[in-house]
């Protein structure tokens, strides 16, 4: 069975999504129209910008969609998917491609996502670290164990593979007390918040409203949404899902597995990188993954 995914925030890379501006007329057109929505030029950023332009949350964010979404529907008929997943903010593009959502109300929920969460980074000083080679119960315990400050496990993205998120004396602290554990590695990442993580409050509360302002339809196929790692295909439970997101974990290798137990064999990326083979690779490496860019 066949098993789309979609990435989120980081697969970012200038020149993304120009050979398909280039080369359809119809990513040509999808392309123009989200310039129209967003009222300025993302193309431009996205094709020729700088990496710094790139890395801004309000551009970032609508731009791994576009890529992702775009891409999707120059496949036409050979987009045949039984299930499909995003990782946080790929879980729009899952949703948008697999029917749940319009592109138009994709793209808008996208961009008042990435504006609300850069709104709520600038407010609270916070940041995310990755944790390797420890359980997840270990990571857990450790951020469970720091109750003057904020932490907590934002991505679990494969075993041994944990992002915490929080405020930034709390990622150093946990950061001291995991290495002090026997992590390989716990590692400041360069974000510019606490993404998954309470910290996001302020943006969640945000997003809930558009959310609920927007219509969404029973997807053809199943969708494993990130709070739950579930197939969901109520229009309902998908919104309350995609509502409690930003400020709970994405259960990544979770997801892959529950994808895997129902029959997953072949999973194709779509959009920039190759992140989510990586990790699906480590969660189970008998199973095929591609990507397509």
């Amino acid at each position: 069975m066949k098993a789309y995914v979609f990435p989120g925030q980081g697969a970012q890379f200038v020149g993304m999504g120009k050979d398909l501006y280039d080369n359809s007329s119809l990513a040509k057109e999808l392309f123009e129209k989200a310039n129209d929505i967003l009222g300025f030029r993302i193309t431009d950023l996205m094709f020729a910008g700088t990496d710094e332009d790139l890395k801004q949350t309000k551009v970032t964010q609508p731009a791994v969609f576009l890529h992702s979404v775009i891409l999707q529907k120059t496949l036409g008929t050979d987009f045949q998917p039984d299930m499909v997943a995003g990782h946080s903010l790929g879980e729009f593009s899952a949703l948008v491609t697999s029917g749940a959502l319009s592109f138009e109300d994709g793209l808008k929920l996208v961009s008042k996502r990435a504006q609300a969460m850069q709104k709520a980074c600038e407010a609270q000083p916070s940041t995310m670290a990755a944790v390797l080679a420890l359980p997840d119960e270990t990571v857990e315990k450790v951020c469970a164990g720091i109750t003057d400050e904020i932490v907590v496990c934002a991505n679990y993205n494969c075993p041994g593979q944990i992002v915490i998120s929080g405020t930034e004396r709390g990622i150093e602290l946990a950061c001291e007390q995991l290495l002090a554990a026997g992590a390989k590695r716990a590692l400041k990442l360069k974000v510019g918040g606490a993404f998954h993580s309470p910290l996001m409050e302020p943006a969640r509360a945000e997003l809930a409203a558009a959310i609920e302002n927007t219509t969404f339809n029973r997807p053809v196929c199943p969708v494993y949404q990130n709070v739950n790692a579930k197939p969901e295909t109520d229009p309902e439970s998908i919104q309350k899902n995609l509502i409690a997101q930003l400020t709970a974990p994405v259960k990544w290798t979770q997801t892959v597995q529950n994808m895997i137990a129902d029959g997953a064999d072949h999973f194709i990326e779509l959009g920039p990188g190759a992140v989510l083979q990586g990790l699906i690779k480590k969660v189970n490496k008998d199973v095929l993954t591609e990507g397509k860019q």
